[in-house]
C-alpha cells in the first residue's frame, strides 16, 4: 500500500511518501519538506498564538494535499516537542484538524524514542545485541536501550539542539562562558537518565539517528549521504570533541558553508554537537554508528504491524 507519514517537528514539517507491505522494506517514493521553525515561533507565554498556528496550518495543509497527488492511501500525521511544548497545544491542534483536514496526534518523547528504537532494531537486525539508541531533536533528546524490538527504557530530555539555541547559546558566535554553562547544564540533565539506562545492560552497540548526527558524522569523516543509506556510517567521540571547540568558535554562516550542513540549521549544531558529546562522555562509547532510518521509519513499521493485526 501507499503510506504518507507527515512529521511535524520542531525545524520542519516532512512528508515522506512510501509503498509498503508487512514483511518488506518501505520503499520511498516522495519526500516533501516545509522549513517552519515551529519552535521560534513560540510566544512569550510559551503559546503559537494565531500567527504560528496558520503557518501550520498552511503547511499541514500543503502537505495533506501532496499526499492526496501522490495516491497516499493512509496518512498518518504526528508532532513532537514544538506542539507538544506549546500552552495552546489542544487549540492548535484543533484548528488542524478543522482547516487543514489532518487529524494530528502530539507523540509523548518517551514514544519518541520507542518508535525511533524499533527503526533502529529493524534496521541493524538482532545480530547488533543490545543496542543504545540516541536521537537529537530540535527540541529534544530521546534515548531508549534494549535487546528485543520494544526497549526496555526509553526517556526524553528537553536539551534539543534548537531549544538549548535559543535559550542558551545567544550570541554569535557564543561566548566561551555561555558554552561552558552549556556542557554543564546537559551533564546535568542527563545525569537522571543515564545511571537507570546503564543498569539495564551494556550496550553491544551505541547507534544514533536523524539529521543532527548525521551532520556531525560528516564532518567527522563519514560518507556524503548522497552516497546511499546503506553505506555504512560512524561518529567518534574524539571527533565530537573536536568539533565543539571547532564550532564554538564560528559564526553560524560559517558553519553552513562545512559540507554536510544545512544552512537552516547551522545556527543550532554547535549545540546539538554538545549534546552528542556529552551524551557518548556519559555513556562511555568511543564511537556510535549512525542508521539512516529513525523516527518516521518507526512510525511506518508499527503502522503496518498494526494493519497487519487488524
Amino acid at each position: 500500500m501507499r503510506l504518507g507519514v507527515l512529521d511535524v517537528g520542531s525545524n520542519t514539517v516532512h512528508l515522506l511518501v512510501v509503498d509498503a507491505h508487512r514483511g518488506g522494506h518501505p520503499d520511498p517514493v516522495r519526500s516533501h519538506k516545509a522549513e517552519l521553525h515551529l519552535a521560534e515561533l513560540l510566544q512569550p507565554d510559551g503559546s503559537l498564538g494565531s500567527p504560528g498556528t496558520e503557518v501550520l496550518v498552511d503547511a499541514v495543509r500543503t502537505a495533506r494535499q501532496e499526499a492526496e497527488q501522490e495516491g497516499v492511501e493512509d496518512l498518518v500525521a504526528f508532532a513532537t516537542s514544538a506542539v507538544r511544548d506549546a500552552t495552546d497545544s489542544a487549540k492548535v491542534l484543533a484548528r488542524v484538524r478543522e482547516e487543514a483536514g489532518v487529524d494530528l496526534q502530539v507523540l509523548p518523547g518517551e514514544d519518541e524514542a520507542r518508535l525511533t528504537f524499533l527503526a533502529v532494531r529493524r534496521w541493524f537486525g538482532w545480530s547488533a545485541g543490545r543496542l543504545l539508541c540516541l536521537d537529537i531533536g530540535g527540541g529534544s533528546l530521546e534515548l531508549a536501550t534494549g535487546i528485543d524490538e520494544e526497549p526496555e527504557l526509553a526517556a526524553s530530555l528537553p536539551i534539543g539542539a534548537g531549544r538549548l539555541t535559543r535559550e542558551m547559546l545567544t550570541a554569535d558566535p557564543p561566548k566561551r562562558r555561555d558554552v561552558a554553562a552549556l556542557r554543564a547544564y546537559v551533564r546535568e540533565e542527563l545525569a537522571e537518565v543515564v545511571p537507570g539506562l546503564v543498569a539495564a545492560g551494556a550496550a553491544d552497540r551505541g547507534v544514533v539517528t536523524s539529521k543532527t548526527f548525521r551532520s556531525l558524522a560528516r564532518l567527522d569523516g563519514a560518507a556524503p549521504y548522497a552516497e546511499g543509506a546503506r553505506v555504512p556510517r560512524s561518529l567518534s567521540r574524539a571527533g565530537l570533541a573536536r568539533l565543539v571547540d571547532l564550532l564554538a568558535g564560528m559564526r553560524a554562516s560559517d558553519r553552513a558553508r562545512l559540507p554536510g550542513v544545512s544552512p537552516s540549521r547551522a545556527h543550532q549544531l554547535l549545540a546539538g554537537a554538545v549534546v552528542a558529546y556529552e551524551a557518548l562522555d556519559a555513556f562511555g562509547l568511543d564511537r556510535v554508528d549512525v542508521c539512516p532510518w529513525a523516527l518516521r521509519e518507526g512510525v511506518i513499521l508499527r503502522r503496518l504491524d498494526w494493519l497487519a493485526g487488524s
